[in-house]
């Protein structure tokens, strides 16, 4: 017995030591390739200070109608990830993609990340980078609760709201917070001790496998990933959602012209996740809801036919176009 005990511990113990050398090696590997790829995040678009940090916003193309993209929760790299539809939209419209403090090329600032203080400080930056109001806001999932406090409490500013399969109060009802939080925070961990150096980081994000980013726009993407992925800006800003639906639900909804684009679904783990958004666009007098037999991130995916829903819509509320009628 005591012999069996022994050989254990030196097993477990072995085990041990080649896990930690291991990590060692794989964290000591992960900083070398970091320092490495510097000169691929030099930043795309413009950067203003807020709040005494950097933040990116990008912006390109011109015309009577400004677009404001804004990423869901995790998206390493705002830009690149919406590039495949807004490259399409860029000769109609303005077009404006804002990365929050822990995304893309902007700061990760680990402070406080309330929904309020978010929509501050994209306001003020979109005013640093001499964006105009108003604003065509386009949602990707978790921002959708921004864009809809945005349109209750700046009414003036919102024009509008494209969908892009973005998230209502409603699906958070049904979504575990805590187990989400529990892991952003070991995605996070792992992320800092080199992990994505051994994963299939094209395997999580459909812009790599989809879409039309250059080679060494996958490049930046990766080195992006590798870099931010589940850092504490974003697990801050997730803790923060129960009280921003509670507030969006104790108003009105902003009955503005509304465009919903919405996935099927299926690698989502929130049941019901179209009918929420059937559910939420009744009793809007102007709204669209258009279902696409895709993922998540149908802008990577579907982007050629969002480019000419969204283009028929901005069509449909434009006054200009209203007096040709």
């Amino acid at each position: 017995m005591k012999k069996a005990l022994k050989i254990t511990g030196k097993i477990l113990l072995g085990s041990l030591i080649i896990i930690s050398v291991f990590l060692f090696v794989l964290f000591i590997y992960h900083r070398v390739m970091l320092n490495k790829e510097k000169p691929l995040l030099e930043p795309i678009g413009q950067m203003v200070e807020v709040d005494g940090h950097n933040m990116c916003v990008y912006t390109e193309g011109e015309g009577e109608h400004t677009l404001v993209f804004l990423s869901g929760s995790g998206t390493p790299s705002p830009i690149l990830d919406f590039k495949s539809l807004y490259d399409l939209l860029k000769d109609d419209y303005r077009i404006v993609v804002i990365e929050r403090f822990g995304y893309g090329f902007s700061d990760v600032v680990d402070s406080e990340r309330s929904f309020d203080t978010m929509l501050r400080q994209d306001r003020e930056a979109l005013s640093k980078a001499g964006v105009e109001i108003p604003y065509i806001l386009c949602p990707h999932s978790m921002s959708g609760i921004e864009a809809l406090l945005w349109a209750q409490e700046y009414p003036d500013e919102t024009e509008a709201i494209v969908g892009l399969d973005m998230a209502l109060p409603a699906a958070y009802d049904v979504l575990d917070l805590k187990e989400a939080e529990r892991l952003e925070t070991l995605s996070g961990l792992a992320v800092k001790l080199g992990f994505l150096r051994i994963v299939d980081i094209r395997s999580m994000y459909p812009a790599f496998s989809a879409g039309t980013l250059t080679d060494h726009e996958k490049d930046i993407y990766m080195a992006i990933s590798r870099k931010i992925t589940c850092n504490k800006d974003i697990i801050l800003e997730s803790k923060n959602i129960p009280e921003a639906c509670q507030r969006i639900n104790s108003r009105p909804k902003p009955d503005i012209p509304t465009l919903i684009l919405v996935s099927d679904g299926n690698d989502l783990d929130v049941p019901g996740w179209r009918e929420i958004q059937h559910e939420y666009a009744e009793g809007l007098s102007d709204v669209c809801v258009k279902e696409y037999d895709c993922g998540h991130y149908l802008q990577n995916i579907e982007y050629n036919d969002i480019a000419d829903e969204i283009k028929g819509f901005i069509g449909h509320i434009d006054p200009a176009d209203t007096k040709k009628e």
